[in-house]
């Protein structure tokens, strides 16, 4: 069993755990020269191995080696990075802010001269600290609100901008066949995260440093989605979870929290009708949110040949824009980390797929180098008890604040 790069905004979780395993040489004709490792999380798209591969291949400075490593890849890199054994060159979800700090990563900020300003700033900014930029953004996954035309329309209702009418809107489409929004088998708290707080106007952590949403208007938008719960309106025991297009697909649902990635197939198999939405807005300050991830390339800084390590980084993730373009495209469907690129690319231009290229832009954020896996842990099952259990959204939230600025409060010492 592979994964694929939707598992990056899985929750918000990162690689997660991966299964199976190889080891390639990317330079197929044995080239001679420095040799550099080069390590990816493994990719479950067919295709994407060769790809990595030949770009690999086609660099002529060095001999790059190409590993596709098993296991819980986060965990593997953070350890490698301690060693003289780890990848000089390596995908990352982060880094994270400990490895920065730890000067266990280079400072990248000189390869995107003149083109920092192209690269999607929601994906850049978890990957800068202090003004430095640590990781090249490789691609950008996103999730969004499907819903299907036909059905909205025979209901009479309009697409849901606001929090509010999505929650009206549900309701409405709710009958004995089909449920008005599916969110996941566990009601929307592990795949939507923050994404809420954010449509609501409050960051998870705001840019000083603080907790973003500690204040009692965060608590009521999250304590709209236990209306969506208690009016019957979600879909719960889906056979396929949020992340599959199947539920919506056969009718079980009018409305589907999804990823990018189901955008295809969706419309192979529903044509124009469907139609695409950020997170709605909720609130005075709210605007709407979309959340996306991007893995990157880093360069470690143990590396015997930082030099060699970060042309190669600078050749393959800003000057290949023929590669960083097939990469996004040709295997799985993701937009390009430059902006210019997916403006560019044909598979992107028209309905939906520009639509979520316009949303990303307008709308996307990322979760912030300070949001750590135990204030997230915090968070969500606070939400879970929100919109599950009916629990005191104010006392849910004021616990999860707690929690969160502990957690702040510790990686930033």
């Amino acid at each position: 069993m592979t994964i694929s790069r939707r598992t990056l905004l899985a929750a918000g979780t990162g690689a997660g755990l991966l299964t199976a395993c190889g080891s390639n040489t990317g330079r197929g004709d044995g080239g001679s020269g420095p040799r550099l490792s080069q390590w990816y999380h493994q990719y479950g798209e067919p295709g994407t191995e060769r790809a990595v591969q030949r770009y690999a291949a086609a660099f002529r400075d060095a001999d790059v080696s190409v590993q596709w490593r098993p296991g819980n890849y986060d965990q593997q890199t953070a350890a490698a990075l301690l060693t003289d054994s780890g990848p000089d060159v390596f995908e990352v979800n982060g880094p994270t802010l400990d490895q920065i700090r730890g000067g266990q990563v280079l400072d990248l900020t000189d390869l995107l001269a003149g083109v920092k300003d192209d690269f999607n700033p929601a994906v850049l900014a978890p990957k800068t600290h202090e003004g430095r930029i640590y990781g090249i953004p490789q691609v950008i996954d996103t999730q969004l609100l499907y819903y299907r035309k036909s059905l909205l329309r025979d209901a009479g209702v309009e697409p849901p901008t606001t929090l509010d009418a999505l929650v009206d809107a549900a309701r409405a489409l709710t009958d004995r066949k089909t449920k008005g929004l599916f969110l996941g088998n566990d009601g929307g708290a592990g795949v939507l995260g923050g994404t809420p707080l954010y449509a609501a106007g409050f960051p998870l952590v705001t840019d000083d440093g603080r907790v973003g949403f500690d204040d009692p208007a965060a608590a009521r938008t999250l304590g709209k989605l236990h209306r969506l719960y208690a009016d019957k309106s979600l879909l719960l025991g889906a056979p396929a979870d949020w992340s599959d297009p199947s539920a919506f697909l056969q009718g079980l649902t009018a409305m589907q929290w999804s990823g990018l990635w189901a955008l295809p197939q969706i419309k192979r198999e529903l044509g124009d009708d469907f139609g695409v939405l950020p997170f709605p807005a909720d609130g005075d300050r709210g605007r709407p949110a979309v959340p996306v991830g991007a893995y990157g390339a880093a360069v470690s800084a143990r590396s015997r040949h930082k030099d060699l390590a970060k042309a190669y980084v600078k050749w393959l993730w800003v000057e290949r824009t023929d590669y960083q373009k097939d990469f996004a495209l040709s295997y799985g469907f993701h937009i390009p980390a430059r902006r210019s690129l997916a403006t560019e690319a044909a598979a992107l231009r028209e309905g939906p797929a520009a639509d979520v290229v316009r949303f990303t832009t307008d709308h996307g954020y990322a979760q912030p180098l300070l949001w750590t896996p135990a204030g997230q842990t915090a968070y969500q099952d606070a939400l879970s008890r929100i919109i599950k259990g009916g629990a005191d959204p104010e006392r849910e939230l004021r616990s999860a604040v707690r929690k969160v600025a502990e957690e702040i409060a510790r990686v930033r010492k």
